[in-house]
């Protein structure tokens, strides 16, 4: 499976643009490299990918900038690499999009299980388009297509997903009136535990009400629990 997967690896540090390639590659990724914004933009118009580890800090557009422009146009998993795991940049890299993220300084063998993990659960999203699987949900007026993984608001807009915001709201569609609490959210979605300080769930859920036009202080379809979690109060039908 890896070996069918390009990997594309932003960072303006030479040294470690190469070290990770050629490590990756080891692993039977296809690498390619960019040292800034506009050598990914370049790269992206020339191939497709199927994850980009993108750096934080960067000469011009920063990698939030870029993780947001990327949000908008593309559903490409993000891991963001963030420096000194600064806990402001790991809540910004998820509130532009990031499906993950590491500090920096950090093993490779890390990243290559982050990136792992990562395709595995888009992989796994993405084997509804060859299943017997509806094709989409509706919740309420929403409805979410399970193929080109984006949202159909009310009046027929189409609102992009990150990958990690497709999850989440998959998961919620998955089980309708069930409260789910962080700890079960975020190992669904990211195959990890959570850590007493980790929001990242709690960031990823605002981003999504936010998406389903939700007032933050009275939300309607995804409820907060309290002391117990989140949960999806509307129900669910396929549609074909």
């Amino acid at each position: 499976m890896d070996a069918q997967n390009t990997l594309l690896i932003v960072d303006d540090d030479r040294e470690i643009r190469n070290l990770l390639a050629d490590y990756l590659e080891t692993h039977g990724y296809a690498t390619l490299t960019a040292s800034d914004g506009s050598n990914m933009w370049s790269m992206l118009d020339k191939q497709q990918v199927d994850l980009i580890v993108l750096d934080l800090n960067l000469p011009g557009d920063d990698g939030l900038t870029l993780c947001r422009q990327l949000r908008s146009k593309s559903s490409t998993p993000v891991i963001m690499l963030t420096a000194r795991g600064e806990p402001l940049d790991r809540i910004l890299g998820l509130e532009m999009g990031a499906d993950d993220y590491l500090p920096k300084p950090f093993e490779p063998r890390e990243l290559l299980a982050r990136i792992r993990s990562v395709l595995r659960r888009t992989q796994a999203t993405g084997d509804l388009a060859e299943s017997n699987k509806p094709q989409k949900l509706k919740f309420g007026e929403w409805t979410v297509d399970l193929i080109a993984r984006h949202l159909i608001s009310p009046d027929n807009r189409i609102i992009a997903l990150s990958g990690s915001e497709y999850r989440l709201l998959n998961i919620f569609l998955e089980q309708p009136n069930t409260v789910l609490n962080r700890d079960q959210l975020l190992n669904m979605t990211q195959g990890r535990d959570a850590d007493p300080f980790d929001r990242s769930i709690d960031i990823q859920i605002s981003r999504l009400r936010q998406k389903l036009g939700e007032d933050a202080r009275s939300p309607q379809i995804i409820k907060t629990v309290r002391n117990g979690g989140y949960v999806l109060t509307v129900n669910v039908h396929s549609e074909s």
